[in-house]
């Protein structure tokens, strides 16, 4: 049984038992927690944890999922995988273990005729958690398996539960008993070889508390409403249904593996070296592409940086086995062809996905050749030194020069005989780090030498900051530079770095973006567009001089953009109000992570381990932080020692350094935090504070977005206006709006499904002419044909494969071309099964007529496919498939 086969079993059972389909979300989920989805039941966590109402009391998805915490052993043993496909069921308070229970097995041993799984119901066997009496007694009442098939295990093995306070509850997995030559008697708690894990079923019952059940804690409660979750390995499936020892040698994986014998002339199962390398090759290219599918792109962090790895340790496993021409494209293809019956996305987006891998092999490519050099060069020294580790410093260089992933390095020394000096090769990149940082204190001084800030410094002994109380205020320049150079004057229309000795403009810092404003003095104008403290008490403004010519020593009048600073002071304001107020609403754990505060506008960063802040959450916020406005607070700033500030309870943002005094605002007794920041004199000058989204910006950091002031009164009164002509045009109520909306973007995406299904079936009605045309060139039935432009990539497949079949029992090939909207050529080319047993593979007959049309494609016997860029070279191509078919 095929594993797309295996699936939409799977699928169609529980739809037929009154589950919702719900396809698999994306791999990326908005989850702090998790890099990657690694499990069915991820995208329904909201409604299992409360969050949010379920939309269905019963629901089932075949969830992509990957786990990466095992790479380094993928290829090693036939059992570890990093991309593989979950099937699940899902109850919402619906029905429990009697359901559960009764589902898997009729599915699990229902007749394939009936559409099961037909595995044999002797061979089953079944674990519950050591309490679970309930599970025990249901296992022998509803599938008759005998006591001595059902084994308990304790909490580590059958409780599940996410890891902090919450639901769960005890779980029963179903394994299958592969046979006598796979291992030992005795069920899964002797050989989980031999018996194999094909289901989990997870009972959420339970609330545990503080410490899990898992660890033998008993949980602190029952659910109120109890829940269903469950997980089969479609591939594991796939590989007992299909009669193969392993998932690499499963319908889907198995082509992979096939490519890359190809590429190499090496033969998988003839020596246990290079079937590592086979089964990393496999393993890795379904991954890469899945994960380049949801929007992930090669980089050093994050889950970027696991899909880096992930490539790379692909094109150092064809190298080892000989491959040394590009790689990735090729085993992309196979993926792509494999998996594109279940996630077609993968044929539409892949001139993207392959892009990316052609571009991330083509740039390691470049760097593996000259780094393994230097790491042999490396090894070979430590080895002659007597050393068994190679130097941090050797990694380092690795890694920085020439973009070796310091697991790489750990790889091939590893193979070596060598460890590594992981500890100094850390040391070197927080050095790194560290210089990173400071270039980043270079560019915000326009990479200037620090050195001439802090000679301006020791000169004229820093800048007074007036701008507290005073927006103007009467100076002296007592630096002057131009090109980051001390200058004694500078003219109209130079750029200049002005520094006064006092002065009411605040330099960026805090988040809060600089003041703007004007310098001027006798016979000179300067507009200052931005203000940096480069070195630590000195302010310096930046600017243009407008009029005349300032010089050193000058006496000045300074002005700050008073409309500009009480926009900027409002935000700042509110960003101070909405940190207290996700704090109030979160908890503590929603601690500041960065601000910007610009006129009118703020963005707040903070962390939330739990994920997406709900929009109700948001709205109480909202609503909370615009009272704090209408009660209209004193907002009041003072400076006290660091002990006083915490003693009253003023927030500090972690990693910030402070003095032995510190500014606390305060803004009535509703905030109250650390800031050396500008800010409005009373809550109700900020007007009204509108937050427009929250959204992830890393790993367990939100990002809150929000307009202040007038800026927040015009974007409702838009919205406004908005509304309003929607309603007008809808001829409804505003509240009806979502409602009527939905309906028509419905009936329009009906349109375009019965438009592409007349369009399509217009493309397949011309199969039976395409095959009635067929020519004999030497033997061959051969219908090589342009069809209409703008045809896709799916319909040319299913028209080529109906003109095949129309063929018969003849000996043919089909090649069909067609020009798409952006003037590149698509083409398909398909054989008959006497074709195929004369020799004639689709997939080598494209090199053949592929480069008139200036591309390249590739595929399997049967069928071929692949692009070019020339539409006139059709006609050319045509003729070179004719020519080989003659030759032959």
């Amino acid at each position: 049984m095929q594993t797309h086969e295996i699936a939409r079993r799977f699928t169609d059972y529980f739809v037929r038992a009154g589950h919702t389909s719900v396809p698999s979300a994306s791999l990326i989920l908005d989850d702090p927690t998790l890099l990657f989805v690694n499990a069915g039941m991820v995208q329904f966590k909201p409604y299992f944890l409360g969050d949010a109402p379920p939309p269905y009391k019963r629901a089932t998805s075949i969830q992509k999922c990957v786990r990466t915490g095992d790479i380094d052993e993928v290829g090693k043993t036939t059992r570890h995988n990093t991309f593989f496909q979950m099937a699940g069921n899902f109850s919402f308070g619906d029905y429990f273990k009697a359901g559960a229970i009764e589902h898997a097995w009729q599915l699990v041993t229902g007749g394939q005729d009936a559409g099961g799984y037909g595995f044999e119901p002797d061979r089953i066997w079944v674990t519950v958690y050591l309490e679970d009496d309930e599970a025990a007694e249901l296992w022998q009442r509803i599938a008759g398996i005998p006591a001595e098939r059902i084994q308990r295990r304790s909490g580590k093995d059958n409780y599940w539960d996410m890891g902090v306070p919450g639901p769960g509850g005890p779980c029963s997995e179903i394994y299958y008993d592969r046979g006598p030559g796979h291992g030992r008697e005795g069920g899964p708690v002797v050989d989980e070889d031999r018996y194999l894990e094909i289901w989990n079923l997870v009972f959420m019952q339970d609330e545990r508390g503080e410490l899990s059940p898992k660890d033998g804690y008993p949980p602190i409660g029952e659910l109120p409403n109890k829940n269903i979750d469950t997980g089969m390995g479609i591939e594991r499936v796939a590989y007992l249904l299909q009669g193969v020892d392993n998932v690499y040698e499963t319908d889907l994986v198995r082509p992979v593996i096939a490519r890359a014998e190809e590429l190499s002339g090496r033969r998988y199962g003839a020596d246990l070296t290079d079937d590592v390398r086979f089964r990393v090759i496999a393993d890795h290219a379904r991954s890469g592409v899945m994960i380049i599918g949801d929007g992930v792109t090669p980089s050093n962090e994050g889950r970027g940086y696991v899909l880096r790895r992930l490539l790379r340790r692909i094109v150092r496993s064809s190298r080892l086995l000989g491959v040394h021409e590009p790689v990735l494209g090729s085993f992309a293809e196979v993926v792509r062809d494999a998996m594109a019956p279940a996630y077609p996305e993968l044929e539409t987006d892949f001139e993207r996905i392959s892009a990316v891998v052609r571009a991330e092999e083509e740039a390691f490519l470049a760097t593996l050749s000259t780094g393994s050099r230097i790491f042999d060069t490396a090894v070979a020294a430590t080895k002659a030194a007597g050393g068994v580790q190679l130097a941090g410093d050797k990694a380092f260089q690795l890694h920085d020069t020439y973009g070796f992933p310091i697991d790489l390095t750990l790889e091939m020394a590893a193979e070596a005989g060598l460890s590594v000096d992981e500890a100094g090769f850390r040391a070197l990149m927080a050095e790194q780090r560290a210089r990173a940082r400071a270039d980043a204190v270079a560019r915000k001084t326009g990479h200037g030498d620090a050195g001439v800030y802090r000679a301006v410094l020791d000169k004229s002994g820093g800048s007074e900051f007036l701008g507290y109380t005073d927006l103007t205020a009467e100076a002296r320049v007592v630096g002057l530079l131009v090109d980051h150079t001390g200058v004694p004057a500078a003219g109209q229309g130079s750029a200049v770095e002005v520094v006064l000795d006092r002065t009411p403009f605040y330099a960026e810092g805090g988040g809060q973006q600089a003041d703007t404003g004007w310098i001027t003095g006798d016979g000179f104008a300067v507009e200052v567009s931005d203000v940096q403290s480069p070195v630590a008490g000195l302010i310096v403004h930046r600017g243009t001089v407008t009029e005349g010519e300032i010089s050193l020593d000058a006496p000045a009048h300074a002005t700050v953009d008073q409309s500009r600073r009480a926009a900027v002071s409002r935000s700042h304001s509110a960003t101070h109000l909405v940190h207290t107020g996700m704090r109030r609403a979160l908890g503590d754990t929603a601690a500041q992570a960065g601000s910007m505060n610009a006129p009118g506008r703020l963005r707040f960063d903070f962390t939330s381990p739990g994920g997406a802040v709900p929009a109700s959450v948001l709205a109480d916020v909202e609503d909370e932080v615009n009272a704090v406005l209408l009660d209209d607070h004193e907002v009041r700033a003072f400076v006290t020692t660091p002990e006083e500030a915490r003693l009253i309870g003023a927030l500090a943002l972690f990693g910030e350094k402070y003095g032995d005094a510190v500014r606390v605002v305060e803004i009535g007794d509703y905030s109250r935090e650390l800031c050396g920041g500008t800010h409005v004199h009373r809550s109700g000058q900020l007007g009204l504070v509108k937050l427009l989204s929250e959204a992830s910006i890393g790993a367990g950091v939100r990002r809150v977005e929000a307009l202040v002031g007038l800026d927040a009164f015009r974007f409702l009164a838009r919205e406004h206006v908005l509304v309003s002509q929607l309603a007008e045009q809808f001829k409804a109520r505003p509240e009806e709006l979502p409602e009527r909306i939905g309906g028509v973007v419905e009936r329009l995406r009906q349109a375009e499904r019965e438009l592409e299904k007349v369009r399509a079936d217009a493309v397949l009605s011309s199969a039976g002419a395409l095959a009635e045309a067929a020519e004999d060139v030497g033997g061959v039935a051969l219908v090589a044909a342009a069809v209409a432009g703008g045809v896709g990539a799916n319909d040319l497949r299913a028209l080529a494969s109906d003109v095949r079949a129309r063929l018969g029992a003849r000996t043919g090939v089909v090649a069909l071309f067609s020009v798409g909207d952006d003037g590149k050529v698509a083409f398909v080319v398909a054989t008959t099964a006497a074709a195929r047993e004369q020799g004639l593979a689709a997939g080598k007959l494209v090199p053949a007529f592929a480069p008139a049309v200036g591309g390249r494609g590739g595929g399997k016997p049967d069928l071929a496919q692949g692009g070019g860029s020339d539409p006139a070279g059709v006609p050319a191509a045509v003729e070179a498939l004719r020519r080989a078919l003659a030759a032959r």
